[in-house]
């Protein structure tokens, strides 16, 4: 069928979410199959049908654009949206962990004088992130089609992730080497649980990011 092959090309022009760009191409598929129905109905051959359902469709060259646009901001908006909840969840996590399960007050004694900026600075990167995550929501949101805005704001955001995972590790190691030796989480359920869920969300972030970044890539060196 004409339609079937039309809709296989415009799905391998495509590059983002598996989930959105399935809907999208059974999307156009439902709407070429209604066109062509009707067409048909009026009296014309289904090949024909068919063919005249396609052009008045447009081409795929020409509707890949628009498409390939709101799958590079659907990506930046699940981006930003678990930066936005997963970000301040886990400092608030690892906040409330030192509260309600406060370790022996040894590891500490000999914390240096650089121990509280330091994790200041950790605490006030991931709240940076998580904010930018919820501002990209909204550059991002449903109405923005317009392909270089969607992939700038997508393509920002990806590289800020990976910068902010870097950051945060490093801080995290520099905090590390300033107790008084490693902390044994392994008889620290407490730590353990929220060590295993900020690797988790890291994780998916890094995911997320590189996901990012390879969508605005491709999308450009295929326009």
């Amino acid at each position: 069928m004409l339609i079937d092959d039309y809709v296989a090309d415009l799905g391998r022009a495509l590059y983002g979410p598996t989930g959105p760009r399935r809907d999208m191409v059974v999307e156009a598929r439902d709407s070429l199959i209604d066109t062509a129905d009707a067409y048909e109905a009026d009296g014309l051959v289904r090949e024909e049908a068919e063919r005249l359902a396609v052009q008045e469709f447009g081409s795929v060259e020409e509707i890949a654009p628009d498409y390939q646009s709101e799958l590079t901001a659907c990506a930046g908006r699940r981006l930003g949206g678990l930066l936005f909840v997963s970000v301040p969840l886990t400092a608030l996590a690892w906040s409330m962990l030192w509260q309600v399960f406060p370790l022996d007050p040894s590891v500490w004694a000999h914390k240096p004088g650089w121990f509280g900026v330091i994790s200041l600075a950790l605490d006030l990167v991931q709240v940076a992130v998580g904010v930018c995550g919820g501002l990209s929501l909204l550059a991002l949101g449903r109405g923005a089609r317009l392909l270089p805005k969607a992939r700038m704001v997508t393509r920002w955001l990806g590289g800020l992730v990976l910068a902010m995972l870097v950051t945060t590790s490093v801080l995290g190691m520099i905090l590390t080497v300033g107790t008084k030796g490693p902390v044994d989480f392994t008889a620290y359920p407490p730590g353990v649980m929220v060590t295993l869920m900020s690797y988790v969300l890291a994780g998916v972030q890094f995911y997320c990011a590189v996901r990012c970044l390879r969508i605005t890539r491709t999308a450009v060196a295929h326009r």
